[in-house]
């Protein structure tokens, strides 16, 4: 049950159960072609962003968040997931 309302959760709006994409940018490259061609298993591609800079979460194309990397724990020891430091104003256009 929502805590606002005595319907359930979604019953008001069948979109909030819809799941959606999250893509993650940690940081853009831009190689050479001539260096993009040379690429084979194991090459490293530097990235514009160093492992401690926050990332940012988009919706499409639409920057929703940023945070920080993390490692978790338990369970799911070594899976990477983000810790959200800055949300921004979803409640605007549609």
């Amino acid at each position: 049950m929502d805590e606002q309302s005595s319907e359930p959760a979604g019953r008001s709006n069948p979109f909030t159960v819809v799941p959606i994409e999250i893509t993650i940018s940690v940081g853009k490259a831009r190689p050479l072609i001539r260096d993009l061609l040379k690429l084979t298993r194991d090459s490293v591609l530097p990235l514009d962003r160093r492992v401690e800079d926050p990332v940012e979460l988009y919706v499409g194309d639409r920057l929703i968040a940023r945070g920080e990397l993390e490692e978790m724990e338990g369970e799911q020891a070594g899976q990477l997931a983000v810790r959200l430091t800055e949300v921004c104003d979803l409640s605007g256009e549609l």
